[in-house]
């Protein structure tokens, strides 16, 4: 079994930490650096797009525009819409009602609405005591000038949907930065970490308490009754340090009404598997164990000593003394006194002086490699962190729209920033 945190998320935290961005290296820190340039051209190129059609807009007039275009839109519509009725000998009601919605519509504009001269044409040609599908085709064709407008419109809304997901994807990669420069302020702090310190004097005895406890834990659960060991999870709700997942409803009342819950849990799952007929010579309630036992099978599968266990490296003193408090109430129901006598060896190692120097020195074995061992001495990682740190200060005046978002690689040009990246 993995040697997992169950008192904190400091493994948990890595594993995210290091999936964020993984790019602990030289070689990684270039990446993290390039991509942090994308997201800054992707929004420089988004806004001037979005600049550029704006300042179209405004030559001719945001009113004229929207005007010209929502008129385009209705000429169209009114064209599609009459087409097969007010053409030839057909419909004459259709034709004066078309003719009249399109020439009240052109008339009602202004003359300082762009392509009025191809309103105009369009209604001249509308105008006539006899109109065909062909006059319908020459008004759309008269028509396309303005049609420029609706598609101006519709580049800036567009320019403007491209902004804000160059915005967005700035924003959520600012974030994993925020994690990478932070996991890497934290590798840096190893940089004074004593690595021939004896830490196998933390790890030995927490091994062997993990062994010990698993291997308890794993004869209670194959052989004890299913009903003991719901309870110690019913009981572990009292003790919030030890990360028992609760046990599902109708597996407590299961417990507490079936006969069958004398049972071991594998017993139980092996029942489970029974046809109707044949678990009726072994259950005394062969419904109710099928509908419980069967219906969590994964959760009663998943059962495990990790929460008892101590991660490798340590917690800090305090976090472990306080877990270990509540870990030895649970061992009574079923742990031997050796195992309860292992926990209460790996507690007394929070009293020893060097503890939190020894816990220190195990999380820098356990989190930096040789080669980040040896960045971290030479100055590399110092100097990868900078230019990170640089590169959010960066992505965020990019973010703002300032100026100096574009400096490139270089190092850092600004205020102090804390290990998350922001500024102080």
């Amino acid at each position: 079994m993995a040697e997992t945190d169950p008192i904190g998320d400091e493994a948990d935290a890595k594993a995210e930490d290091d999936g964020a961005a993984d790019e602990s290296g030289s070689d990684g820190a270039e990446a993290v650096l390039e991509t942090v340039e994308e997201r800054i051209e992707a929004l420089r190129a988004a806004r001037s797009r979005q600049t550029q059609v704006e300042a179209e807009i405004e030559d001719v007039g945001e009113d004229a525009v929207v005007t010209a275009a929502d008129t385009y839109r209705k000429a169209l519509s009114l064209l599609d819409r009459y087409e097969g009725s007010a053409t030839g000998t057909g419909d004459f009601q259709a034709y004066v009602e078309f003719q009249g919605k399109f020439l009240d519509l052109v008339d009602e504009l202004g003359d300082d609405v762009p392509s009025k001269d191809a309103f105009d044409t369009a209604a001249e040609r509308m105008d006539r005591r006899r109109l065909s599908e062909d006059d319908f085709d020459d008004a759309r064709a008269d028509l396309e000038p303005a049609g420029e407008y609706v598609d101006l419109l519709d580049r800036r809304e567009e320019a403007t949907e491209a902004v804000s997901a160059a915005k967005r994807d700035a924003k959520l990669y600012g974030r994993e930065l925020d994690d990478e420069i932070e996991r890497r302020a934290e590798m840096l702090a190893f940089a004074d970490a004593d690595l021939d310190a004896p830490v196998e004097e933390l790890r030995g005895p927490v091994r062997a308490y993990n062994e010990a406890v698993e291997e308890d834990f794993n004869a209670f659960y194959e052989s004890g009754a299913a009903a003991d060991v719901i309870g110690l999870l019913e009981r572990a709700e009292s003790f919030p340090l030890v990360e028992f997942e609760s046990p599902p409803r109708d597996l407590r009342e299961f417990v507490r009404e079936s006969p069958d819950a004398d049972e071991s849990i594998p017993t139980l799952l092996e029942f489970a598997d029974y046809t109707g007929s044949k678990l009726d010579h072994y259950a005394a309630d062969p419904a109710l164990l099928q509908t419980t036992v069967a219906v969590h099978r994964t959760f009663l599968e998943r059962l495990s000593a990790e929460p008892l266990t101590v991660s490798l490296p340590p917690p800090q003193a305090e976090t472990l003394r306080l877990w270990a408090r509540e870990a030895t109430s649970l061992l009574a129901r079923f742990a031997s006194e050796e195992t309860v006598a292992r926990l209460r060896a790996v507690r007394d190692l929070t009293r020893r002086d060097d503890y939190e120097e020894l816990q220190f020195v195990a999380r820098a074995h356990e989190e930096l490699d040789a080669d980040a061992r040896e960045r971290v001495k030479s100055g590399a990682a110092a100097t990868e962190l900078e230019r990170l740190r640089d590169a959010r200060e960066r992505l965020s005046a990019a973010l703002k729209g300032g100026s100096d978002a574009g400096s490139g690689h270089g190092g850092s040009s600004g205020e102090p920033i804390g290990p998350d990246g922001s500024t102080g």
